[in-house]
Formats: structure tokens, sequence, C-alpha cells
């Protein structure tokens, strides 16, 4: 009897959501999954999953049990990339969650030097800008774009964005430059939706804070988008300088209201709070502030 083995497989099942599923990512069989499960609810004497035609949902003793199969399993990996790091090299998978945009402009082009350095690790790469929940989807990691507060997660600065207002030339010589942030009422705004303050633009300028409340012309939850409007003369756009700084050293697009700053949004790893951190995954953190100890966008 692997004890291990009935975990790893039931952990399985329960995160790809079938049992055929389950099977393909661990390369087994159907019948040797579903036998596996079948012996681990025979001897804890308890049913850990649902199972209909349709679909397959663990119960409240199989969350609670799988719950305790992730830590138990993840543990284990630790343990052994902690042994070969001891050794010289690190192996194992990291699996990340980090922002769209970010992960393509400024991380994609940093994975193949360090795939390089460390050729027995493998990379899992979720692009979404939803915040994930590191814990409950298992992600040894994430990078997040924001003014952190209180989190049970540890996080490490990498390097920091400043939020700028900005337009083309061309928009602006048709429309003219605002000079306050109130005339941003009087022009086209598009707005990126997944922001925290919504389509409140805050300020601080010679006469304090200022706060206007913008009417977009376009929403969207794609700061790409939002750039790509304002290169095609669309309108006015607040983003960081990690996405629309090219643009601004082109001249393509011109910060407006420089008297006025917008603020700045920190970029962090983040992880789940553990005694113990996988040599793995401190090999990746500290690859990272080392890569943007002078960030390329400011």
């Amino acid at each position: 009897m692997d004890r291990f083995l009935e975990m790893k497989v039931f952990a399985a099942v329960v995160d790809a959501g079938s049992f055929t599923a389950g099977a393909d990512v661990l390369g087994m069989s159907k019948a040797a999954v579903s036998r596996h499960v079948a012996e681990l609810e025979e001897r804890l004497g308890v049913r850990l999953l649902h199972r209909t035609t349709r679909r397959l949902s663990p119960t409240t003793e199989g969350e609670i049990f799988h719950a305790r199969c992730r830590e138990l399993l993840g543990n284990l990996d630790e343990a052994e990339a902690e042994i070969s790091s001891r050794v010289g090299e690190a192996t194992g998978l990291l699996k990340l969650n980090v922002p769209v945009t970010f992960g393509l402009m400024h991380l994609a082009p940093l994975w193949p030097a360090f795939m390089a350095q460390h050729p027995r690790l493998a990379l899992d790469i979720t692009l979404s800008d939803r915040v994930a929940d590191l814990v409950e989807e298992g992600y040894d990691a994430a990078v997040r774009i924001a003014q952190l507060g209180p989190s049970s997660l540890i996080s490490r600065r990498l390097a920091s964005t400043r939020m700028v207002v900005c337009a083309s030339p061309d928009y602006l010589a048709r429309r003219g430059e605002p000079v306050h942030p109130q005339d941003l009422l009087r022009h086209d705004v598009i707005s990126y939706s997944l922001s925290a303050s919504g389509a409140n633009w805050s300020f601080s300028g010679p006469d304090g804070e200022v706060t206007v409340k913008v009417a977009p012309r376009v929403r969207t939850n794609s700061g790409d988008t939002c750039r790509a409007a304002a290169l095609q003369h669309q309108g006015i756009i607040l983003q960081p300088t990690f996405i629309v700084g090219q643009d601004l050293a082109q001249g393509t697009l011109r910060e407006i209201l420089p008297g006025y700053r917008s603020g700045e949004l920190g970029i962090h790893a983040v992880y789940p709070s553990r005694k113990f951190v996988s040599p793995k995954l401190r090999l990746l953190i500290d690859f990272l502030v080392d890569a943007f100890a002078d960030p390329p966008w400011d």
C-alpha cells in the first residue's frame, strides 16, 4: 500500500475534475486511478467523492482531505528540492500566476535565461489579471502589481511603476491639452475597468489632492487595449509606465498633467506564508529581483 501514491492520485483527480483527466495528468490508466481512489475510500471508511454521469466533486470530507493531501505533497516536493539544492541543482515544478500584460512584455523575455540557469526546473505559468487564491489554486507564487494591503501572503518588492495620464500628440492637437484634472471631464477617456478606484482618477498636485470621476467613452479590462486606443488617437488613458514607458520615450504618447502625480504601484512577488520556502522558489525570486533592479520602463 503506497499512501503517498493514493494521495497523489486523489489530489490529481480533484484538481483535474474527473478520473479521465486525472489519469492523463498522471500518465496512468483510468482503471488504475479509479482503483486507487476506491481503495483509499475503503481504507479511510468514508466517501471522498460525489460521482455522477456528468461531474465529479469532493464531499465535505473529500475537501478536507484534499487540502491536507496538497499540503503534504507540497512538503514532500519542498523536501526533495531542498536536498537537490544542497548538491548544487534545483529541480521540480514552479507554478506561477502573473498579470497578462506584464507577463507578456516583461516576464516572457526572462524565462529562457532562468530555464537555462536551472535546466532541471519546470515552469507552469498562468497569465491572468484575476487575483488568484494561491493556496486554493496551488500556485507557488504570483506577481502582483498593486498597493498591497494586509495579507497572510509573504511579499518581496521587485520594482515599482508610475501611473501616467497620457494621450497621442495627434489627439492633443485636435482636442487641446488638459491643464487641470477637472479638464478631463471634457475629453474622451479610455478607462481600465479592473482598476481598484474604478472611474475615480486621483491626483496629488499644487492644490492638494484632487479626484475626478471620469465618464469613459471606452471601458476595458485590458491595459493593452487602453494603450492601443490611445496610440490610435482615440483619447486619454491612465496607465502604468511598464505599459506605456516606451511609447512616452519614443513620443508616440505624451504625458499630460505633469504637475499632478497619479500615484505609484509596487510590483511584488508574493507567495504563501510557510515556515520553509523551497529553494526553487528562492532562486526564482532572487532572479526576478536582479532582473528588475534597473526597470526598463522608467
